[in-house]
């Protein structure tokens, strides 16, 4: 896992979903996670014997690979939390040990509201399409170890 990652997001292990960011531009964030057997440990009760990851994990997993490129952009400081999701769809499964590439698409960036579209793929064939809003919270809300 990037420490490079950690230090633009709050998340940790075991429910930090982003290896990499590929790039980052105003326009569009490219990054990658490849789920392994360290997460399968923790999810292995969504689908026994399947070994497919959950789909509100790579929604989550999404999310965070947008969250972290606005935040290596230094466009928006502070913590983010999923807010909404405007659409999800899920078009195959996804298993473990099979890198996922996020495309994802700016399109809001404020102080306070970052609004994302972004499409989920897995050897160039997509598995997920998705829009959501993050907005900015309070940080005395959440517990961070340090």
């Amino acid at each position: 896992m990037s420490k490079a990652i950690e230090e633009l997001i709050p998340h940790r292990e075991p429910f930090l979903f982003v290896d990499e960011l590929l790039s980052t531009s105003r326009e569009e964030i490219i990054g990658v996670k490849t789920f392994s057997d360290r997460e399968n440990a923790v999810l292995k009760g969504s689908f026994p014997g399947q070994d497919i990851i959950p789909g509100l994990i790579l929604m989550e997993s999404m999310a965070q690979c947008g969250g972290a490129g606005v935040r290596q952009l230094g466009i928006a400081e502070g913590v983010f939390a999923l807010a909404n999701i405007e659409t999800a769809q899920f078009f195959k499964d996804v298993h473990y040990d099979e890198p996922v590439k996020y495309i994802i698409k700016n399109i809001r960036l404020s102080e306070k509201i970052v609004k994302q579209h972004g499409k989920a793929y897995v050897n160039d064939e997509i598995v997920m399409e998705a829009a959501w809003m993050s907005v900015k919270i309070d940080p005395s809300m959440i517990a961070l170890n340090k």
